[in-house]
């Protein structure tokens, strides 16, 4: 049997120690600031993302890498006899799928296996985790997916956004929008549902309700999560994040929880301060 390669993309925010202990390769997405197309995590990151956005007024579009990028990450490891799995931002988000299976079928069938994550981030993030483990582990192909498969229902992502500023900017909300929020004081909370971003609801106040009531959507599970993993994820809320993630450990079974760094893409839609947890349910 092959030794499997796990691929994902830039927009799973996988902390760089998980990459490195399992081996994980990462394809980035672009930003692109007119006709200057930057990497996700290689030639660009989030704080100099804010940056430029603070300062130019405009925030960058994004672009899904193109089959000719996949090739060109993917080649190496078939050359030298890795089959790949490659898990891809949702395909209700981004044509980054859709490259990827274009991508794939330009090598012998097999080889390349191509899951749909149907999540962002972390939540994306976890599967890619759990496909590592499996395959360090010794699990098949076809054991793999099929995991990936029940589990892909189960992930629960659900972040807070702290400004509705890069929503206008972005086209997602009004300009009357983003005034009323800004005077209000309102937060959006997201979820991913069915590979979308879905409005789930909105707090009024000081950030500190809003992360209040995420946790305790949270912890309101606990009895129903795998106790496997839980993601905190963030764009510069370090501190936000250490606290949730301290809170999460003394009050779940959580074997681990780690913390992530939103990168450029889902930084470049939400705006500085957004947080989230993620996590999976039992099957």
């Amino acid at each position: 049997m092959n030794k499997i390669k796990i691929f994902a993309d830039s927009t799973s925010d996988i902390p760089a120690d998980w990459r490195q202990k399992y081996d994980i390769s990462i394809v980035p997405l672009y930003a692109v600031f007119g006709d200057e197309a930057l990497q996700d995590g290689v030639t660009i990151h989030p704080e100099p993302l804010f940056q430029r956005v603070s300062r130019e007024g405009q925030l960058p579009r994004t672009a899904a890498p193109s089959p000719a990028d996949f090739i060109q990450a993917f080649a190496p490891y078939i050359e030298q006899g890795d089959d790949i799995l490659y898990i891809s931002l949702s395909s209700e988000l981004s044509s980054t799928y859709q490259n990827a299976l274009l991508a794939a079928s330009e090598f012998p069938e097999g080889r390349i296996t191509v899951f749909d994550s149907l999540n962002l981030s972390c939540g994306f993030g976890l599967l890619v985790m759990k496909a590592a483990r499996a395959a360090a582990e010794g699990s098949t192909m076809e054991q793999i997916v099929d995991m990936l498969t029940t589990t892909r229902p189960l992930i629960d992502t659900e972040f807070v956004i702290d400004t509705l500023e890069y929503l206008y900017k972005g086209g997602r909300c009004s300009g009357m929008q983003n005034l009323i929020g800004s005077l209000l004081k309102i937060r959006p909370v997201i979820k991913v549902i069915d590979g979308k971003m879905t409005p789930a609801y909105k707090v009024r106040g000081k950030r500190e309700k809003a992360l209040e009531q995420m946790l305790q959507n949270a912890l309101n599970q606990r009895d129903q999560m795998d106790n496997d993993l839980i993601i905190v994820v963030h764009a510069l809320a370090e501190q936000d994040a250490l606290m949730l993630q301290a809170r999460l450990k003394e009050e779940t079974h959580a074997q681990e929880v780690l913390l992530g760094t939103a990168g450029c893409v889902i930084s470049s839609h939400c705006g500085p301060q957004t947080i989230g947890i993620m996590y999976a349910k039992k099957a």
